[in-house]
């Protein structure tokens, strides 16, 4: 990645601030965002002290104007974007605790302009400035796809993030796939048990450097893909 440009979204924290590292140490320039500033400038910080560069915008990907400012952004420091990592999301409530029957009509709204809508702004700002040979990464679960009970309108808002990436990846020459770590251990998810941040970033970083665009372009890259591919 040396040379390159990479904006990471939901990058204060979880597997954002894992990617925005591995990505760093690989040589990119980082453009990372959220909404908490000082969580950000730590990262930032962090990066800088290990020899990495990073630049920080506040960004709240619900707001369109926001996400457009930061790929301008982006786009002056490299003249080009090379890599798109549309992490940012919230969950409102306990993991696994807030089924649809009981969700609130506010909940599901910010579900589904964060997780959904945000993933769509992050795309639809980026392509005006990406390189030619640019991915752009979307990052879910198995929860978008799969049944499990108690995820409520999270789960909702994510297959609408992977059906976003799809519909992108079908409609623009670039590359635009779902990455899917499997079960991470962060705030977000609740869960104690599972990969840690960065034992995941290495997937996201194959997925933007190597991972054949076939493999990825409108598809998904769960952990077992990604393990059998670089066996």
């Amino acid at each position: 990645m040396d040379g390159d440009t990479a904006v990471v979204t939901g990058a204060s924290r979880g597997i954002g601030k894992a990617v925005a590292h591995a990505f760093a140490e690989a040589g990119a320039h980082v453009v990372i965002c959220a909404r908490s500033t000082n969580e950000l400038e730590t990262v930032a910080e962090e990066i800088d002290a290990n020899g990495g560069e990073a630049t920080t915008v506040r960004t709240d990907v619900r707001d369109e104007f926001d996400v457009e400012r930061l790929m301008e952004m982006a786009a002056e420091i490299g003249g080009a974007i090379d890599h798109v990592v549309a992490n940012a999301a919230v969950y409102h409530g306990e993991a696994g605790s807030t089924p649809l029957a009981e969700e609130s009509y506010s909940a599901f709204d910010d579900h589904m302009r964060t997780n959904a809508r945000g993933a769509f702004a992050t795309i639809r700002e980026a392509i005006p400035h990406l390189a030619p040979e640019a991915r752009i990464l979307v990052a879910s679960g198995s929860v978008a796809r799969e049944p499990y009970p108690g995820y409520g309108s999270y789960a909702v808002s994510k297959a609408a993030a992977e059906a976003v990436a799809r519909g992108f990846g079908a409609d623009t020459e670039q590359v635009i796939g779902v990455v899917d770590p499997g079960q991470v251990a962060t705030e977000l998810s609740g869960q104690k048990q599972g990969h840690d941040p960065e034992d995941v970033a290495a997937q996201f970083l194959w997925a933007a450097t190597e991972a054949p665009a076939e493999m990825l372009d409108g598809e998904v890259v769960d952990r077992k893909k990604w393990r059998k591919a670089t066996r």
